[in-house]
């Protein structure tokens, strides 16, 4: 008889290297866990902390001398690299209150041009320690007052003369003697040359540079309020004569003045010697007014000429580097 056997159950083989294997898994599985939950705690932590960031601005210190003992005035610390000299001004006024931004000059070497306010501090530097020398430049005023101070009063003064004040002028004769046309057109030309600067300083003109000394200032009323005085005093007198032409001449003239204004106003109001003998002693007298204003053109051409020059130079080197062509004062003739 054969005797029914259980059925065995299947044998579980145990493998120990598949046990390790699934230990080693599981292992990795929760580290990988941690450290992605690490990654998501941290996520909001993604930029470093300002506090832990180390600068890198190197700032510089400014030492200020005197241009003529060498003296150390003061050292403005702390300057940044993008500081331009105006900053340094300013910081040197509030180390010594006395010298206003616009009454300091700083020169690199003594004997330097003054540095202008737009150079960049870093680019004066080949040290942490930049020494400048201080110039006091005097009482200082804008271009602006300067400008409308030195046109205002030729305006002024001119029709001081016109209306013949009695201090000026003996006002019995003033009344007696007729007024020729070309005096009348003369105030108007001239009152119509100075109203345009002073229109062109307050609507046109943009200035390089924001001050001037005083004495620049006193310079140029000197000279346009003087040569004023003299201009209007011959040819707002009693006795002035006309022109030798009459009105052709006064005529052409006043057309050319909108082309060379004081060459055409010294040709305008030139005046003629009269064949009246009780006036042939005043020949010489009178014609002083067409020597004057004539003067005053060629002084003028001279200035004007130099501003021109300087001024074209600068506006070719800032805008058209590549032409060296000059600038024409009178076109064809200078």
């Amino acid at each position: 008889m054969h005797q029914r056997q259980k059925p065995s159950a299947p044998e579980h083989t145990s493998n120990p290297a598949a046990d390790g294997g699934a230990l080693s898994m599981s292992h990795n599985d929760s580290r990988s866990l941690l450290n992605f939950s690490q990654l998501v705690l941290s996520a909001g932590q993604i930029k470093p902390s300002p506090a832990l960031k180390h600068s890198k601005i190197t700032y510089f210190e400014v030492e200020i001398l005197d241009v003529q003992s060498k003296k150390q005035i003061c050292i403005v610390d702390k300057v940044p690299p993008a500081s331009t000299i105006l900053d340094v001004k300013h910081k040197f006024h509030k180390a010594c209150p006395q010298w206003y931004p616009s009454r300091v000059g700083l020169q690199l070497e003594r004997n330097g041009p003054f540095l202008k306010d737009s150079i960049n501090i870093q680019s004066l530097a080949v040290s942490s320690i930049i020494t400048l020398y201080f110039t006091d430049l005097g009482q200082q005023v804008g271009w602006t007052t300067f400008f409308l101070t030195e046109y205002t009063g030729p305006l002024l003064i001119y029709l001081l003369f016109y209306i013949r004040l009695s201090t000026i002028y003996d006002q019995a004769e003033s009344r007696k003697n007729f007024r020729h046309p070309v005096v009348h057109l003369a105030c108007f030309c001239h009152c119509l040359h100075y109203i345009r600067h002073l229109l062109e300083t307050l609507f046109v003109h943009k200035f390089s540079e924001g001050h001037t000394p005083l004495k620049n200032m006193i310079k140029g009323c000197a000279f346009y309020w003087g040569f004023t005085s003299w201009i209007a005093y011959y040819i707002n007198h009693p006795r002035y004569t006309p022109p030798s032409f009459g009105h052709r001449q006064v005529s052409y003239a006043a057309l050319a003045f909108l082309a060379g204004s004081w060459i055409s106003f010294t040709v305008m109001t030139q005046t003629l010697p009269e064949t009246d003998m009780e006036r042939r002693h005043m020949i010489l007298f009178f014609k002083s007014s067409s020597l004057v204003v004539g003067i005053f053109a060629f002084l003028m051409v001279i200035q004007m000429s130099l501003w021109a020059q300087k001024k074209h130079k600068l506006y070719l080197k800032r805008f058209y580097p590549e032409v060296r062509r000059k600038a024409a004062m009178i076109p064809i003739i200078f």
